[in-house]
């Protein structure tokens, strides 16, 4: 195997344009962790932000920086020995970047504790739009919120790459569904298995929706001050569960006044939920939509893509075809 390996790095902050194609060290593994020769990557709004100098950019401690946490490979080397992951093994899951080298690169290494093997009904591409956005969908909702049948969720973004995952998540447990997106995507909603779709492109959601248990919330006030409208949807001693890292600032305060609790939600890796997840894959259950494919050589038109708004699920990265 060679010591070098293709990577899309940046050297500085800023915007997509920083991202670029680099010839850089394979990362070593070390102790409990797995390299994984990396086949795709999701693209996550969180690696933009941290791009961009938010995000977790506060973690880098120097350049060229690898960033991306999701991808779906082949197992190079195991733990140890009689890992039950042998080296060959099919795997996906979620990387704990920027504290260890990303995965937008032919390589990475990564905890045990964030690998599970990959879905035996999707392809590597499909797989590596899963692991992040499903298991922040998952605790939000499911962890958090506590979907169950009987129960009103509103679920803001629902075509998105967790919102997709989210809205499946919430019909799956038995809740009433109600989702917000724009035309395109009222009937792809519908598929996904929202009970209602509010078009906010046609409809103000605050005046066609009330007296919800639980907002999944995964735009914030940078939009339209959907995270404050929200409030006035909710039964008073409801829940609303902020995703998005800097959306809404002092949105637990503004939700207390309104006789709404709220807590925000931070995901971490995690194979044994990401286990569970596709066995809900492998049943039919549970899809994930891809929007885009990008070869690495086009990180930075990805993350402008992302930027861009209106994705569909996820955008993904083909590294072993590029």
């Amino acid at each position: 195997m060679s010591t070098t390996m293709r990577a899309a790095v940046i050297n500085r902050t800023g915007p997509a344009e920083v991202l670029e194609i680099a010839e850089v060290p394979v990362p070593p593994k070390i102790s409990a962790e797995f390299l994984i020769e990396v086949h795709a990557a999701g693209i996550n709004p969180i690696e933009a932000k941290s791009r961009a100098g938010g995000g977790v950019s506060a973690a880098f401690t120097g350049f060229p920086v690898t960033l991306g946490a999701d991808f779906s490979g082949v197992v190079v080397e195991s733990p140890y020995v009689t890992h039950p992951l042998e080296p060959g093994t099919e795997v996906y899951g979620m990387s704990s970047t920027p504290r260890i080298p990303g995965t937008y690169a032919q390589f990475a290494p990564v905890s045990e504790m964030s690998v599970a093997r990959k879905p035996k009904n999707l392809t590597h591409i499909e797989a590596a739009g899963v692991p992040l956005a499903a298991l922040t969908a998952w605790g939000a909702v499911v962890d958090v919120a506590r979907a169950h049948e009987g129960q009103r969720v509103l679920i803001h973004a629902g075509s998105g790459g967790v919102g997709h995952f989210a809205v499946q998540f919430a019909r799956y447990f038995g809740a009433h569904v109600i989702a917000t997106g724009s035309t395109r995507n009222v009937s792809f909603l519908r598929e996904l298995g929202a009970a209602e779709v509010i078009d906010y492109t046609t409809s103000r959601f605050e005046d066609e929706v009330s007296e919800v248990d639980a907002v999944i919330d995964l735009i914030g006030n940078v939009k339209d001050n959907t995270g404050s409208r929200s409030l006035k949807t909710l039964r008073k001693g409801g829940l609303l569960v902020n995703v998005p890292t800097g959306s809404w600032t002092g949105f637990i305060e503004e939700a207390a006044d309104a006789g709404i609790r709220a807590t925000d939600y931070k995901v971490s890796p995690d194979a044994r939920t990401l286990d569970t997840i596709t066995r809900l894959i492998e049943d039919g259950d549970v899809k994930v939509h891809i929007d885009r494919v990008f070869p690495l050589a086009e990180a930075a038109a990805a993350h402008a893509a992302l930027e861009e708004g209106h994705t569909r699920g996820k955008i993904v990265l083909d590294i072993a075809g590029s």
